[in-house]
């Protein structure tokens, strides 16, 4: 399986809205984008293809690391569920020593590479599911739109509080999710971001960034 060739197929290169530093290789529809990976695979058990769009809660988190470069400049920075790999990116061109950009969908690890060379970015990209191991040691740790639905709250919450109590400055991007831990989280910055009302049933959503712990 080319993966790469299906990602440049189901894409074109797009800068996020509140991002435009940065280009991304991104799909104009997601169930358009989702069906047809899925036919062509012929495997209808195909996860969604959440590396084809840039997420509000990684929006924020990208913009916030821009903005506050002093964050991840000469920082270790591990980017969780990175997705279209967008928060790597932002900590990459905002100065960090190093950053690794994970997540369990081997698309999206491809997407990541695909942007960090279209942007001229060095980031390293692995695909695992760092949740069933302890954190590792590293400097800040960004998640970006991870508090979706209630099974991947009740796995990525511990792993984030055991990150943030190892020493990791834990930043969170979200637009309002329920399982959201608010009562853990303190506001740094907060931002609004055009969407669309088939993805969220409104065109701009006010998007916060939060430090954990």
């Amino acid at each position: 399986m080319d993966r790469r060739a299906l990602v440049l197929s189901r894409t074109r290169v797009q800068r996020p809205p509140v991002v435009p530093e940065l280009q991304l290789h991104l799909a104009d529809d997601m169930d358009s984008a989702w069906a047809g990976l899925q036919a062509e695979l012929d495997d209808g058990e195909l996860p969604p293809p959440f590396w084809a769009f840039a997420w509000l809660g990684g929006q924020a988190v990208a913009r916030h690391v821009l903005d506050a470069p002093s964050l991840v400049r000469g920082r270790s920075v591990l980017d969780l569920a990175t997705g279209s790999g967008l928060c790597a990116l932002a900590a990459a061109r905002a100065g960090a020593a190093a950053v690794t950009a994970v997540d369990v969908d081997p698309f999206a690890v491809e997407a990541t590479r695909l942007n960090a060379e279209l942007n001229g970015l060095s980031v390293e990209v692995r695909c695992e599911d760092l949740l069933d191991a302890a954190p590792p040691h590293v400097d800040v740790v960004l998640a970006g739109d991870v508090f979706y639905d209630a099974a991947m709250s009740q796995r990525v919450l511990p792993w984030l509080l055991d990150a943030s109590r190892a020493g990791a400055e834990v930043v969170v991007g979200d637009p309002g999710r329920h399982y959201l831990p608010r009562a853990l989280l303190t506001e740094l910055s907060a931002h609004d971001v055009p969407t669309t009302r088939d993805l969220e049933g409104v065109e701009v959503k006010r998007v916060v960034v939060y430090a954990l712990g």
